[in-house]
């Protein structure tokens, strides 16, 4: 098994390491480029990644806790049942990576780029996700709950049958997105309905 290694301030590669079921919390990598690194269940509170770019990573089963991904890229990338819990994910970007039965619960996931992500499987609750691009993402049947998706990109989403119950869709355009049966709120309803240039009364009298 390849140990973990502090990168340091020359390291700029860590290629095909061995750091399954690793501690990595409160490691500090700068502009690193990981590639092909095996980090099946490893487990990572107050880590922090910046700049960083990860080529087919293995992120399965990974525990990631108050850690901290920014402007990093992930590329070919697999997180299978992966979490992230209240984590800082801003402003990366992912390509062609897998995310079944992945997990987030809060965090910023702000201005983070996922244009095209088959996140069918996967779950994301109270996470902030201003400004992020989810054009043409394929979340059919996935939750989706309480998330704070303003001036996001939401072109071209499927949405059908997932579960929005709380979430911010005031940038959504029911006109350009999936719906069919996608559970939620009265006041989502309300917003929808108003987005499509219908206004919403009181009932009529009798």
């Amino acid at each position: 098994m390849t140990e973990p290694t502090d990168t340091g301030p020359a390291a700029t590669e860590v290629r095909d390491a061995d750091w399954y079921g690793e501690d990595l919390s409160g490691r500090e990598h700068t502009g690193v480029r990981f590639s092909g690194v095996d980090l099946t269940e490893a487990i990572g509170e107050g880590a922090v990644f910046t700049d960083c770019t990860f080529v087919d990573c293995k992120f399965n089963a990974t525990r990631f806790t108050d850690a901290a991904f920014l402007n990093c890229s992930f590329t070919g990338c697999a997180f299978f049942q992966a979490e992230f819990t209240a984590c800082k994910v801003v402003g990366s970007r992912f390509q062609r990576c897998t995310f079944d039965l992945m997990r987030v619960d809060g965090g910023d996931w702000s201005f983070v780029l996922l244009p095209g992500a088959d996140l069918a499987r996967a779950t994301f609750a109270g996470t902030r996700m201003r400004e992020a691009d989810l054009t043409g993402v394929r979340a059919a049947g996935a939750t989706l709950r309480g998330l704070d998706l303003s001036a996001a990109e939401l072109s071209g989403i499927d949405l059908s049958g997932a579960d929005l119950r709380g979430s911010d869709l005031s940038a959504l355009d029911p006109r350009d997105a999936e719906l069919a049966g996608a559970q939620v709120d009265v006041t989502q309803a309300v917003v929808l309905v108003t987005t499509l240039g219908l206004r919403v009364g009181p009932d009529a009298p009798e």
